[in-house]
């Protein structure tokens, strides 16, 4: 005999059902919007959905978390107040990889979302008055790296990452870095991660752009036109890859006598 106990249970069996399906449905969703269509503003609304119907997932914060770095990389950037909306967004994806860490710290992605979030903050700062944040991010990727639960793709973009990481620091001379405790950033380090992130992902445009400027930076022009030369054969993977095809064809051409 079915007992309105009964019928209560087999309801809210019924509706968590429908209740996980579509928050998986919004993860596919958003993975679509950011991965193949390119487009930030739905993407951004549906894990933020997804986020209103389960707070407390791992799969929705570190998407959130990457969403809100999307979508504050590509606002204007002209003015004060257009700087500070960004910041906004670079913080908000900040606090949500670190919610994402705390629901599953034995996950790799948490620790890239947040290097991500903390480079993007430091950058905007300014490298070198953002010391502490720089040396969070080394410590969080060279985590992530280490932990290699992620993903072939997550992966590539932590050993990218680092390479950034790397290269950004070199920037300034050793000797005047080494007092402020970056004495560690390195351009073979740098290039070595690149190629790394390369080997798994080779046909991903933003990587071998930026290991071409570590190695024009090293000197080794022929392995830089090595990258750049592939370039213009690649797919498009990235919304930004048609600039980066400019950009790339623009730096082959100033080191073509090189």
């Amino acid at each position: 005999m079915v007992t309105k106990i009964h019928l209560i249970l087999i309801l809210l069996f019924i509706c968590s059902l429908a209740y996980s399906q579509s928050v998986t449905e919004l993860i596919e969703q958003n993975d679509d919007y950011i991965e193949v269509k390119f487009d930030n503003i739905n993407a951004l609304k549906t894990i933020e959905q997804a986020y209103s119907l389960k707070p407390n997932n791992f799969e929705v914060l570190w998407r959130i978390s990457r969403a809100y770095v999307d979508f504050g990389e590509h606002l204007p950037d002209k003015t004060d107040n257009d700087k500070r909306e960004q910041l906004k967004h670079f913080e908000k994806a900040l606090d949500f990889a670190n919610k994402s860490i705390n629901i599953s710290p034995e996950n790799m992605i948490g620790y890239l979302q947040r290097a991500i979030a903390n480079g993007k903050i430091a950058l905007f700062k300014g490298v070198f008055k953002s010391i502490s944040l720089v040396n969070s991010v080394k410590k969080d990727l060279e985590l992530a790296i280490k932990l290699k639960n992620g993903g072939d793709i997550h992966q590539s973009v932590a050993h990218y990452v680092l390479a950034r990481a790397h290269s950004e620091v070199c920037n300034k001379p050793y000797l005047l870095r080494l007092p402020l405790s970056l004495g560690w950033g390195d351009r073979d380090v740098a290039a070595e991660n690149f190629d790394i992130a390369i080997k798994i992902r080779s046909n991903f445009i933003m990587f071998r752009l930026d290991a071409a400027r570590n190695y024009i930076e090293m000197d080794e022009y022929q392995k830089a036109k090595e990258h750049l030369n592939v370039i213009s054969s690649l797919p498009k993977l990235d919304e930004d890859d048609d600039t980066y095809r400019t950009e790339a064809k623009k730096l082959l051409e100033e080191i073509k006598n090189k």
